[in-house]
């Protein structure tokens, strides 16, 4: 019976059919993603062993959703989000296609790869809030944190699976087919995003086209404390330690000496971790600042460990660890975020979190990646574990002040009903 129990818990939210096919859809398009992240990453490093010049690709990749975010956040409250998905995700295929057949062909170049990663990065800025506001309207709020532990534990998956794909063909055919496999993978969303029915999404009403919408939102952003400060948290974090993608191609290679398998072992060992802590922390009905709090300052302490560890056993034992805080640190703070947010102000208050989350590699990756290269690719890791301590003890300074609003105690999702007005915020 408590099998029973922890099984419905923990898979509730699959039990609605659109959910369930953007789910599998998903599953599928972002182990494609993941695996074109490490074939871009390897690629870069072989055109021109250079840890800045890895930075700086994944800057540009990102830079986009640093200063578009917020457009693209008005985009996500503006239209269907389901329209704009088919959009983006069509366009991801045809950018993964054309990378891959550079490659192939023999006619890559570092310029190429920087434009067609700020193609990428353009593109983000508007299918990221998307795809996160999206799971709302497809499940409820009463499902939401579940749906989103479990979309989590999904991108955790594809974090395994992804580079251990890319690892199998750079090693037999050569990087250029990782991003030819990945753009034939969204086929597959396309697909079930044509599959879902519409009837049965809970949309707001839409918001009508004035002006001022942008600010409107950062207005709200910065006068709601909660939203406050769990985006000055993920900030301080998105920028220096979730820079994974520029720190463990660097340690791989050149701490470890190794090759893309190296790399695919460190990645891999985060994904697992995160895997078995997404599907532990999907039966809980609870989010809360003390909890995000706590697992900032652990996803902290064990990134430096990591960056200490002597041996690629060692560092891919602990960067499991990184992966179980990481990924509660993740779903607490979105799922804080969006049921904390008025719902035709989601979009924008999401596009903030993607910003600090994603945009603020635009900053972090050029950094992460020099301190990798004229420091130490350990210093690169350590930094990254250093910013989330110090994001933890912003967060708990401000702890007594998040106490005095009654919205920003313990997030019970249980409660929550699909009437807005009773939502327990």
């Amino acid at each position: 019976m408590g099998f029973d129990n922890f099984f419905h818990n923990t898979f509730s939210s699959l039990k609605v059919k659109n959910f369930r096919l953007y789910f599998i859809g998903q599953t599928i398009s972002v182990s494609g993603t993941f695996m074109q992240a490490v074939a871009q990453a390897w690629l870069v490093l072989k055109l021109t062993n250079s840890g800045a010049a890895l930075g700086l690709v994944t800057a540009l990749q990102y830079l986009p959703m640093l200063v578009l975010g917020p457009w693209g956040g008005v985009i996500t409250d503006r239209f269907s989000k389901r329209k704009i998905l088919f959009v983006t995700q069509s366009i991801f295929g045809v950018q993964a296609l054309v990378l891959g057949l550079l490659v192939v062909t023999g006619l890559i170049q570092l310029w190429m790869v920087a434009v067609l990663a700020l193609i990428f990065g353009l593109v983000s800025l508007v299918d990221t809030p998307t795809n996160q506001t999206f799971v709302t309207e497809m499940v409820g709020p009463e499902k939401l944190k579940n749906a989103v532990t479990l979309y989590s534990t999904l991108v955790n998956l594809a974090r395994v699976l992804g580079p251990i794909l890319a690892a199998l063909f750079i090693a037999k055919v050569g990087i250029g087919f990782c991003f030819i496999i990945n753009g034939l993978s969204y086929i597959v969303i396309i697909y079930l995003l044509a599959k879902i029915n519409s009837l049965e999404l809970h949309l707001p009403e839409p918001i009508k086209k004035v002006k001022g919408q942008m600010i409107d939102g950062l207005k709200y952003v910065i006068n709601t404390k909660i939203l406050r400060n769990t985006l000055i948290m993920m900030a301080i974090i998105g920028t220096l330690t979730y820079e994974f993608q520029v720190s463990l191609p660097l340690v791989a290679e050149f701490t470890f000496h190794g090759t893309a398998s190296t790399y695919a072992i460190l990645m891999s060992a985060q994904g697992i971790g995160s895997i078995l802590g997404g599907i532990l922390l999907a039966g809980q009905k609870k989010a809360s600042t003390k909890i995000l709090i706590f697992a900032a300052f652990l996803f902290g302490i064990f990134t430096c460990i990591t960056a200490v560890m002597p041996s690629l056993i060692l560092a891919s034992t602990f960067i499991f660890i990184v992966g179980l805080f990481s990924i509660l640190f993740l779903t607490v703070g979105n799922t804080i975020l969006q049921l904390e947010s008025d719902p035709q102000m989601r979009g924008r208050v999401m596009a903030y979190w993607s910003m600090a989350f994603l945009g603020s590699t635009a900053i972090g990756g050029p950094i992460i990646g020099w301190i990798g290269q004229y420091w130490s690719p350990r210093w690169s890791l350590g930094v990254g574990g250093i910013a989330a301590i110090v994001a933890s003890l912003i967060g708990y300074l401000t702890v007594s002040e998040i106490k005095k609003e009654p919205t920003e105690e313990i997030i019970n999702v249980a409660e929550l009903t699909t009437d807005e007005d009773r939502r327990v915020m």
